[in-house]
């Protein structure tokens, strides 16, 4: 697979900070997802959470999955919109995250993983019959990956921010839709079983199940 400058860009980019953060905690403190200090102003923290790892593990986790999805948003989207894709699922992620842990000022998260679940999205969206590990379509394990992000954030399961992966799966999903519009017509039945389970986090919100 061919990497695109601007794939290269953002892996070595998240490499740099996080091994910066691996060697310095007070830096990885200051920068990484805290409720606390994203309530007394420190807003940027939503965005530079994202380039932060809490071991090699989990950044080789999670840039060799960007590594398999990003060639496909690139050379259908192009460049920019796959940073726009990417920086925007970081966020959503974070705010999601902000959302349904605003009371605990003690809660910390930090890892791409809501910017690569979005690229994930995209990239399935645009390849919705793509092969996920040679046994499932694209668009199945897509509807199931939020379904179990929604059963995680209902029984807090596991050191995992499910809301984080949820959000930017979302923003994934919208703006790919909003840049290819056509594939509202071309994979209707796909698209609506993608949104199914947002809505179901919507209404399970609404009720208080969640």
């Amino acid at each position: 697979m061919n990497l695109e400058l601007v794939t290269i860009g953002v892996i070595v980019g998240n490499v740099l900070i996080s091994l910066k953060g691996f060697d310095d905690y007070a830096f990885r403190s200051t920068y990484m997802f805290n409720v606390g200090a994203i309530h007394r102003g420190e807003y940027l923290r939503m965005i530079t959470s994202g380039f932060l790892h809490a071991d090699i593990q989990h950044l080789a986790f999670n840039m060799i999955t960007l590594y398999f999805f990003a060639g496909g948003v690139v050379h259908s989207l192009g460049a920019t919109n796959f940073l726009l894709i990417y920086l925007a699922s970081l966020l959503l992620g974070s705010l999601l995250s902000f959302y349904f842990h605003k009371d605990e000022h003690h809660y910390n998260a930090l890892g791409a993983s809501g910017a690569v679940s979005g690229i994930l999205f995209s990239a399935i969206l645009l390849r919705p019959n793509m092969m996920i590990n040679i046994v499932i379509p694209g668009y199945l394990f897509a509807v199931g990956y939020l379904l179990f992000s929604i059963y995680g954030m209902k029984k807090r399961s596991g050191n995992i921010g499910h809301d984080a992966h949820f959000g930017g799966a979302v923003a994934g999903f919208v703006i790919t839709l909003a840049l290819r519009k056509e594939i509202l017509y071309q994979d209707t039945w796909i698209v609506i079983a993608m949104a199914v389970p947002i809505i179901i986090l919507f209404v399970m919100n609404k009720l208080g199940k969640i």
